[in-house]
Protein backbone atom coordinates (compact mmCIF):
# COMPACT_ATOMS: atom_id res chain seq x y z
CA UNK A 1 0.00 0.00 0.00
CA UNK A 2 1.18 3.43 -0.79
CA UNK A 3 2.40 5.32 1.93
CA UNK A 4 3.02 9.15 2.42
CA UNK A 5 6.75 9.08 4.31
CA UNK A 6 8.97 12.01 5.09
CA UNK A 7 12.66 12.28 6.61
CA UNK A 8 15.14 14.87 7.66
CA UNK A 9 18.47 15.01 9.10
CA UNK A 10 18.27 16.84 12.65
CA UNK A 11 20.20 18.09 15.01
CA UNK A 12 20.20 17.20 18.65
CA UNK A 13 18.60 20.07 19.55
CA UNK A 14 16.00 20.29 16.54
CA UNK A 15 17.20 22.05 13.53
CA UNK A 16 17.58 20.75 9.85
CA UNK A 17 19.35 23.77 9.14
CA UNK A 18 20.84 27.10 10.42
CA UNK A 19 19.61 30.39 10.49
CA UNK A 20 17.15 30.82 7.30
CA UNK A 21 19.74 32.61 4.47
CA UNK A 22 17.79 35.14 3.26
CA UNK A 23 19.39 35.27 -0.18
CA UNK A 24 20.37 39.12 0.47
CA UNK A 25 23.64 38.65 2.53
CA UNK A 26 26.20 37.02 0.09
CA UNK A 27 25.90 33.00 -1.56
CA UNK A 28 24.04 30.33 0.45
CA UNK A 29 26.70 28.06 0.54
CA UNK A 30 28.67 30.65 2.65
CA UNK A 31 25.63 31.11 5.21
CA UNK A 32 25.13 30.03 8.43
CA UNK A 33 22.04 27.80 6.91
CA UNK A 34 24.35 26.34 4.98
CA UNK A 35 26.68 25.17 7.62
CA UNK A 36 24.33 23.92 9.02
CA UNK A 37 22.55 21.96 6.88
CA UNK A 38 25.77 20.26 6.29
CA UNK A 39 26.53 19.54 9.41
CA UNK A 40 24.00 17.04 10.03
CA UNK A 41 23.71 15.48 6.09
CA UNK A 42 27.52 14.25 6.18
CA UNK A 43 26.50 10.75 7.18
CA UNK A 44 24.61 10.89 4.06
CA UNK A 45 27.17 12.39 1.89
CA UNK A 46 30.03 10.24 2.81
CA UNK A 47 27.47 6.92 1.83
CA UNK A 48 28.07 5.96 -1.56
CA UNK A 49 24.52 4.81 -2.67
CA UNK A 50 24.28 8.78 -2.30
CA UNK A 51 27.49 9.67 -4.11
CA UNK A 52 26.16 6.78 -6.42
CA UNK A 53 23.04 8.26 -7.10
CA UNK A 54 24.53 11.62 -7.54
CA UNK A 55 27.18 10.47 -10.09
CA UNK A 56 30.08 10.86 -7.36
CA UNK A 57 32.84 8.02 -6.91
CA UNK A 58 33.73 6.76 -3.88
CA UNK A 59 31.69 6.54 -0.59
CA UNK A 60 31.25 4.47 2.51
CA UNK A 61 29.29 1.18 2.21
CA UNK A 62 27.81 0.85 5.80
CA UNK A 63 24.55 0.98 7.66
CA UNK A 64 24.19 4.33 5.90
CA UNK A 65 24.24 3.99 2.95
CA UNK A 66 21.76 1.35 3.20
CA UNK A 67 19.71 3.32 4.80
CA UNK A 68 20.07 5.52 1.64
CA UNK A 69 19.31 3.16 -0.69
CA UNK A 70 16.47 1.49 0.52
CA UNK A 71 15.10 5.28 0.82
CA UNK A 72 15.72 5.68 -2.86
CA UNK A 73 14.28 2.13 -3.59
CA UNK A 74 11.22 2.97 -1.85
CA UNK A 75 10.02 6.04 -3.40
CA UNK A 76 7.54 6.14 -6.26
CA UNK A 77 7.31 9.55 -7.09
CA UNK A 78 8.42 12.63 -4.56
CA UNK A 79 6.56 15.75 -3.33
CA UNK A 80 8.46 18.74 -2.47
CA UNK A 81 8.83 22.79 -2.04
CA UNK A 82 9.03 25.04 -4.15
CA UNK A 83 12.35 26.77 -2.53
CA UNK A 84 14.55 23.45 -3.04
CA UNK A 85 13.25 22.77 -6.40
CA UNK A 86 14.81 25.85 -7.42
CA UNK A 87 17.75 25.93 -5.25
CA UNK A 88 17.96 22.28 -6.60
CA UNK A 89 17.34 22.55 -10.53
CA UNK A 90 21.42 23.51 -11.29
CA UNK A 91 22.98 21.26 -9.08
CA UNK A 92 21.06 18.60 -9.81
CA UNK A 93 21.84 18.85 -13.58
CA UNK A 94 20.41 17.33 -16.45
CA UNK A 95 19.88 13.95 -14.25
CA UNK A 96 18.88 14.22 -11.43
CA UNK A 97 18.78 11.76 -8.40
CA UNK A 98 15.25 10.88 -8.03
CA UNK A 99 14.47 8.78 -11.30
CA UNK A 100 10.82 9.26 -10.74
CA UNK A 101 7.91 12.15 -10.90
CA UNK A 102 8.27 15.32 -8.29
CA UNK A 103 5.37 17.32 -7.57
CA UNK A 104 6.59 20.74 -7.11
CA UNK A 105 4.20 22.74 -4.50
CA UNK A 106 4.15 26.22 -5.43
CA UNK A 107 2.24 29.20 -5.88
CA UNK A 108 3.76 30.51 -9.60
CA UNK A 109 3.14 28.16 -12.58
CA UNK A 110 5.32 26.69 -14.87
CA UNK A 111 5.52 23.95 -17.09
CA UNK A 112 6.42 20.38 -16.34
CA UNK A 113 10.34 20.03 -16.66
CA UNK A 114 11.53 16.91 -17.75
CA UNK A 115 14.95 15.46 -17.07
CA UNK A 116 16.84 12.60 -18.08
CA UNK A 117 16.98 9.20 -15.60
CA UNK A 118 12.91 9.16 -15.57
CA UNK A 119 12.59 12.85 -13.08
CA UNK A 120 10.13 15.00 -14.00
CA UNK A 121 8.73 18.26 -12.37
CA UNK A 122 5.40 19.37 -12.11
CA UNK A 123 4.35 22.22 -10.51
CA UNK A 124 1.22 22.13 -8.78
CA UNK A 125 -0.41 25.22 -7.63
CA UNK A 126 -3.68 23.91 -5.82
CA UNK A 127 -2.13 23.06 -2.42
CA UNK A 128 -0.61 20.17 -0.82
CA UNK A 129 -2.92 17.79 -0.65
CA UNK A 130 -3.19 17.77 -4.56
CA UNK A 131 0.27 17.26 -5.66
CA UNK A 132 0.53 14.22 -2.82
CA UNK A 133 -2.44 13.19 -4.51
CA UNK A 134 -1.04 13.27 -7.80
CA UNK A 135 2.08 11.87 -6.34
CA UNK A 136 0.10 8.61 -5.44
CA UNK A 137 -1.46 8.35 -8.87
CA UNK A 138 2.05 8.60 -10.13
CA UNK A 139 3.70 6.43 -7.41
CA UNK A 140 2.96 2.93 -9.46
CA UNK A 141 2.15 1.24 -5.80
CA UNK A 142 5.08 2.78 -4.21
CA UNK A 143 5.53 5.04 -1.51
CA UNK A 144 5.39 9.04 -1.83
CA UNK A 145 8.28 10.92 0.10
CA UNK A 146 7.96 14.31 0.72
CA UNK A 147 11.31 15.20 -0.33
CA UNK A 148 11.60 18.88 1.46
CA UNK A 149 12.03 21.53 2.89
CA UNK A 150 11.37 21.13 6.14
CA UNK A 151 8.37 23.72 5.64
CA UNK A 152 7.00 21.33 3.50
CA UNK A 153 7.30 18.81 5.80
CA UNK A 154 5.43 20.27 8.83
CA UNK A 155 3.13 21.64 6.87
CA UNK A 156 1.91 18.09 5.54
CA UNK A 157 1.94 16.26 9.19
CA UNK A 158 0.14 19.66 9.90
CA UNK A 159 -2.34 18.22 7.64
CA UNK A 160 -2.53 14.97 8.90
CA UNK A 161 -1.02 13.88 5.40
CA UNK A 162 1.82 12.04 6.90
CA UNK A 163 2.37 8.24 7.74
CA UNK A 164 5.48 7.70 8.12
CA UNK A 165 8.09 9.85 9.24
CA UNK A 166 12.03 9.13 10.10
CA UNK A 167 14.92 11.48 11.53
CA UNK A 168 18.46 10.95 11.50
CA UNK A 169 19.06 12.25 14.56
CA UNK A 170 22.73 13.54 14.53
CA UNK A 171 24.55 14.16 17.62
CA UNK A 172 25.40 17.45 17.75
CA UNK A 173 23.92 20.65 18.56
CA UNK A 174 23.39 23.55 16.79
CA UNK A 175 22.07 26.32 19.13
CA UNK A 176 19.76 28.17 16.72
CA UNK A 177 18.57 27.89 12.96
CA UNK A 178 15.35 25.94 10.81
CA UNK A 179 13.52 24.00 13.97
CA UNK A 180 11.92 20.72 12.09
CA UNK A 181 9.28 20.79 14.39
CA UNK A 182 7.80 23.53 16.14
CA UNK A 183 4.31 26.21 16.71
CA UNK A 184 3.43 26.15 13.06
CA UNK A 185 1.73 23.09 13.53
CA UNK A 186 -1.08 24.53 15.40
CA UNK A 187 -1.67 22.21 18.26
CA UNK A 188 -4.57 22.79 20.62
CA UNK A 189 -4.21 23.23 24.20
CA UNK A 190 -3.68 19.70 25.88
CA UNK A 191 -3.49 17.94 22.59
CA UNK A 192 -0.63 16.51 20.58
CA UNK A 193 0.44 14.35 17.70
CA UNK A 194 1.15 11.24 18.64
CA UNK A 195 3.70 8.16 16.89
CA UNK A 196 4.46 5.34 17.13
CA UNK A 197 8.86 3.99 16.61
CA UNK A 198 8.47 1.52 14.32
CA UNK A 199 12.43 0.78 13.98
CA UNK A 200 16.36 2.59 15.39
CA UNK A 201 19.07 1.76 13.19
CA UNK A 202 22.32 3.54 15.58
CA UNK A 203 25.35 4.25 13.37
CA UNK A 204 28.33 5.80 14.84
CA UNK A 205 27.84 9.52 13.67
CA UNK A 206 23.66 9.55 13.70
CA UNK A 207 20.81 7.37 14.71
CA UNK A 208 17.79 6.39 12.34
CA UNK A 209 14.15 6.21 13.91
CA UNK A 210 11.63 5.68 12.10
CA UNK A 211 8.33 6.46 13.30
CA UNK A 212 4.33 5.45 12.48
CA UNK A 213 2.10 9.10 13.05
CA UNK A 214 -0.99 8.26 14.72
CA UNK A 215 -2.28 11.54 14.48
CA UNK A 216 -3.52 13.98 17.05
CA UNK A 217 -4.98 13.33 19.93
CA UNK A 218 -5.80 15.15 22.88
CA UNK A 219 -4.35 14.10 26.84
CA UNK A 220 -7.11 12.74 28.69
CA UNK A 221 -6.13 12.24 32.72
CA UNK A 222 -6.57 9.46 34.72
CA UNK A 223 -5.54 8.63 38.06
CA UNK A 224 -1.89 8.32 38.01
CA UNK A 225 0.06 9.34 40.74
CA UNK A 226 -3.09 9.91 42.92
CA UNK A 227 -2.28 6.90 44.48
CA UNK A 228 -5.50 4.88 43.57
CA UNK A 229 -4.43 2.13 41.79
CA UNK A 230 -3.18 1.31 38.31
CA UNK A 231 -3.51 4.13 35.69
CA UNK A 232 -6.80 3.54 34.07
CA UNK A 233 -6.88 1.67 30.27
CA UNK A 234 -7.64 4.60 27.83
CA UNK A 235 -5.58 7.59 28.92
CA UNK A 236 -5.67 8.95 26.14
CA UNK A 237 -8.62 9.63 23.67
CA UNK A 238 -8.02 10.23 19.62
CA UNK A 239 -10.11 13.48 18.76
Amino acid sequence: MTKVTAQMSVSLDGFYAGARHSGDDGNWMDSAEAAGFFRITRWVIDAMAWRERQGFAGGRQDTNSDIVAESFEAAGAYVMGRRMADGGEIPWGEEPPFRAPVFVVTHRPRQVLLRRGGTSFTYVTDGIASAIEQARAAANGKNVAIAGGGSLVRQVLKAGLLDELELHIVPVVLGTGMRLLDADLDLADKEAIELTTTRVVHAPNVTHVRYTVNGRAALVLDDRGSGTGEPSPGGRDAV
